[in-house]
Formats: C-alpha cells, structure tokens, sequence
C-alpha cells in the first residue's frame, strides 16, 4: 500500500537526433575536409522530459508518465500504463492515496507529485428530499467531464444520508445523465429542485482498498495538502500546451485560497484552477471595471453575479494590502 509520501520524478534529457550525420565509425582514407562554420546563435537546447510517478489508488504498482499537457491527457497516460479505460478514472490526488479533497490535483502538479488515480467502484442510488434550499453540497470536477462531491456540510440534507461521501462522482440526477456537464452545470441543477419532492442521485465510489472500506471520507478543516514540493510547478491549460513556471507568489496562494472559497459561497463549487484563472485576470488590474472587462474575455461563459465580482475584488485588495 502506499504510503502517501512523494517521489522525486526522472528527469530524462531528450536525445538529439543525428539522423544522416550520425558518425557510422567509418575511418577515412585521407584527411578530413575542413568543417563549415556552424550557423551563428546558440544551438537549440533539448527540453528535459518531465517525467512523473503514478499509482492506483486502491493499489498497484508504480508507473511512469510524461508528454501530456492538459488533463484529459493525463489521465489517457495513467490508463495505458495500468491497461484501463481512460473513463475509469474518476480524479487524482497529489502524494497520498486516500480520498483527501485538500490534495485533489487542480491545475498544477509539484515537479516531485506523486500522482494518485482514484478509479470507479461501485455505484448506488440514493433518494434526496430537499428540506431547505441549500443541500450541503459542494460540486467540483476532474477536469474530463467527471463532477463529484468535494465537501458536504455538517448537518445539511446530504449529510443525513450517510451513503453519500465525499468523492462520490455524480452520474446522473433523476436518471438524466450529467457526465460531460462542469461542476458549475451540476450545481444549478441541483440547486433547482424543488423542496419536498423527492429525487435520485446516482452516484459512483472510488474504489477502495481494504483498509479504506466503510470509512465516509471528509474534507479536512485544515489548510493541509498544499503543495510543498519544489520550486516549480507544471501547470495544465484547458486550451493549450502545459508549462513549467514558478511556484504561485505568497500574494496568489492567498488570493488563490480566498476565491475558491467565494466560489463556494456564491455558486456551491470549488474550482483551483478557475480561481487560480481569476486571480491571473484582476492581479494587475486598477480598478474593479477593468477586472469585471478582462474576466469576462476570459471566462464570460460563467455569467458571474456583479455582487460575487465586487467580493473577488475586494478580496484581491484585502490580500494585496494585507488585511488577510
């Protein structure tokens, strides 16, 4: 069984390609012509392969994945090296095996991560009768089409219904299927059924080790399951090409932290890498105009309330100026 601690990743250099050059230990038969200069400007440098470690959740061996450069590709590279469906895969955590909602992999992986694959297992269907407006619910997503349970409130509606856990994927509300739906359409789908009448939730468990089986899992209070391994992260784009940069600065890890948090509070959904996205829109900005302008090119999907935009922003100040 793992135990949870992170591993360094392989560094492997890429080889350069000598293609027609490639020196076949031919010894020639009188001196050499003189070489031509080599074109000006420094030589192209091979990118060094990142390369990370990966498990099963519920048990495996160790594999080796690289070259993907969003999530929907990660988890491809997990299922070919385990031999499953890339559609096993429910979501990851980060350098522990358990189904921990603070270590949940977002849209940055710690160059030394240890990647964990939390897979499907058995699915159930629970009958919900919404007592109040709110079920106590918080929705996010794995990033390829999977919403699941991040948190459940202490004694909310979900909470009475001791079968339902955090990391539960939610696969279909009254038999309509949800897979392919982002967290936030799941969120205003259940926040819409009426009080009083009764409706299903089918619902998908992780599967579980043995050491794992009947505990109902909760998301800590805690700050702990930041990443703390190394200076830089890869950070994955929902369009585009991933990238190495530097750890988030002291002011965007809190900015980051406060987001997500009004993201619960506003719309029932935690999302790192939509905050982390927010947080990149307003950092710079003057003035809460051009913030609501430059999120809105970026995210103007989402229709974000002006009240939940006035909160982000005078969030980012409070954090700039150090009030929190």
């Amino acid at each position: 069984m793992p135990n949870g601690e992170a591993m360094s990743p392989d560094v492997q250099d890429s080889k350069s390609s000598l293609g027609d050059e490639e020196n076949q230990g031919v010894v020639p038969s009188a001196p050499p012509l003189p070489q031509e200069a080599p074109p000006s400007g420094p030589s192209p440098c091979p990118r060094p392969k990142l390369v990370f470690h990966t498990q099963l959740a519920h048990g495996s061996s160790t594999g080796r994945i690289h070259g993907f450069t969003n999530v929907r590709e990660l988890y491809a590279k997990i299922a070919q090296v385990f031999n499953i469906s890339a559609s096993e895969i429910l979501f990851c955590t980060l350098n522990s095996h358990k189904v921990d909602m603070q270590k949940l992999l977002g849209g940055q992986i710690g160059l030394e991560d240890f990647i964990f694959a939390h897979v499907r297992g058995e699915t159930k269907e629970v009958e919900v009768i919404k007592t109040e407006d709110a079920l106590g619910l918080t929705i996010t997503d794995n990033g390829a089409g999977y919403a699941f349970i991040k948190r459940i409130k202490e004694g909310s509606t979900i909470d009475r219904i001791k079968t339902v856990c955090v990391g539960d994927h939610i696969e279909a509300v009254n038999d309509q299927s949800i897979v392919g739906c982002r967290h936030y359409e799941v969120a205003k789908m259940l926040k819409e059924q009426p009080r009083g009448t009764p409706f299903t939730l089918r619902l998908v468990e992780p599967k579980k080790a043995f050491d794992m089986i009947g505990q109902r899992t909760r998301a800590p209070k805690s700050s702990e399951g930041k990443m703390v391994s190394g200076k830089e992260t890869l950070r994955l784009h929902s369009k585009g090409a991933a990238t190495v940069q530097e750890m988030p600065s002291e002011f965007e890890d809190k900015a980051i932290r406060k987001v997500d948090d009004l993201l619960e509070s506003y719309m029932g959904i935690r999302d790192q890498e939509l905050a982390t996205t927010i947080v990149e829109a307003g950092k710079d900005k003057k003035n809460p105009d051009d913030f609501a302008e430059a999120l809105d090119s970026v995210l103007g999907d989402f229709g974000f309330p002006d009240v939940f935009l006035f909160e982000v922003w005078g969030a980012l100040g409070d954090v700039k100026n150090e009030r929190i």
